[in-house]
């Protein structure tokens, strides 16, 4: 797994400004804070033999569990943090080798980490060139949230007020109360976040366009509780949009995306290629290219990024409000993570693969 990635070392950037310190794949491996671990997976109970069953076509059948002869060990990805005596833990942020101008990006979660202080991402960008070649969040937990949540971060003329109707099943995150540039006083028009522009004026600073996944329970607590979930991003600019899914928990991913996963490690001729189209609407649809309000342009050269950071200019920002409890008795964030709650075991990332496609010619999926 680490062989596509690079571990970033050093602080987090100035944007972000989160209390920790990245650390290398030597160090990392020194904590135990980064492994590739074998063992069963509790799912081949409901998929083990759903390459046989070519009878049943259905996009979201009942799953069932099997009783199994013999269940193979798997590997699986552990993400962890640790703690520092002067109070910023060390982390790990994995950056992509490779560069992206269009995919399937696909991430099998089966726990992220979770509460008071968190922010985790799974995300694209190409920072060197950020917000010209623009953000795209794929999944992006801060402290207590519990929706899935994709914001696309751009500059200057790039807008979703022209997304068709039927196309999503999710909402638009919004922005009330932002303050007058100029007066200070806080603008309670309500307004729904539609601009991708990291500047602009009605919005919050770097708040982007965001869509929220409506079904809930699909981040944080509640998605752990469910054993993870499948979160994918469709990034296509030949047909000129970006689409996004969340489907918690694993018996609710579509059949042709289970079967697309469980065959990603076989021989090319054994694969089964995702097809979007055979799944549900997603939560996210946002229109790109000739023609639309978001010139493609906008999103190009981009890795994936996956990281664990700890409050900040976002989750620190809002200690306050997501954290009653914590708060009472911490007057920070920085102070309440320093201080090494329990809590802070679920700040973990459990994953059991990052699957990438592109398009090869027109409408076939190349992994």
């Amino acid at each position: 797994f680490f062989d596509f990635w690079s571990f970033y070392e050093g602080p987090d950037s100035a944007g972000s400004n989160g209390y920790i310190t990245y650390v290398s794949e030597a160090r990392a491996k020194v904590l135990g804070i980064a492994n590739v671990t074998m063992e069963k997976d509790d799912l081949d109970v409901y998929f083990a033999d759903d390459d046989d069953d070519d009878n049943n076509n259905s996009t979201r059948r009942k799953r069932r569990r099997r009783k199994l002869k013999e269940q193979p060990e798997e590997p699986f990805l552990y993400m962890k943090t640790a703690p520092t005596p002067n109070g910023p833990r060390e982390s790990i942020r994995l950056e992509g080798k490779r560069r992206y101008n269009r995919g399937l990006f696909i991430i099998d979660l089966r726990h992220m980490p979770q509460g008071c202080g968190l922010w985790p991402a799974f995300w694209m960008t190409d920072e060197a060139n950020w917000p010209v070649n623009g953000e795209i969040d794929i999944v992006e937990g801060v402290n207590y949230q519990t929706e899935a949540k994709t914001a696309l971060h751009t500059t200057k003329q790039c807008d979703m007020y022209d997304v068709p109707q039927g196309t999503m099943t999710g909402t638009w995150d919004t922005a009330v109360g932002i303050p007058d540039r100029k007066t200070g006083i806080p603008d309670m028009t309500f307004r729904e976040a539609r601009n991708c522009f990291v500047y602009d004026p009605h919005q919050w600073l770097n708040q982007g366009c965001v869509s929220i996944d409506t079904d809930g329970g699909s981040l944080g607590v509640p998605l752990n509780k469910k054993g993870g979930g499948v979160f994918a991003l469709e990034w296509d600019p030949q047909y000129k949009h970006l689409r996004s899914w969340v489907f918690s928990p694993h018996t609710a991913v579509p059949e042709n995306l289970v079967k697309a996963i469980r065959t990603a490690h076989k021989p090319e001729s054994q694969r089964v290629m995702p097809d979007p189209d055979q799944w549900p609407l997603p939560y996210g649809y946002f229109p790109i290219g000739e023609g639309t309000n978001c010139g493609s342009y906008h999103f190009k050269n981009m890795r994936l990024v996956l990281n664990t950071a700890f409050c900040g200019s976002v989750a620190g920002n809002r200690f306050q409000i997501d954290c009653k409890k914590e708060s009472k008795e911490f007057k920070t964030c920085n102070e309440y993570i320093k201080s090494e709650p329990d809590a802070l075991k679920e700040a973990y990332w459990k994953i059991r693969g990052v699957y990438v496609y592109e398009r090869d010619w027109v409408k076939t999926w190349a992994h």
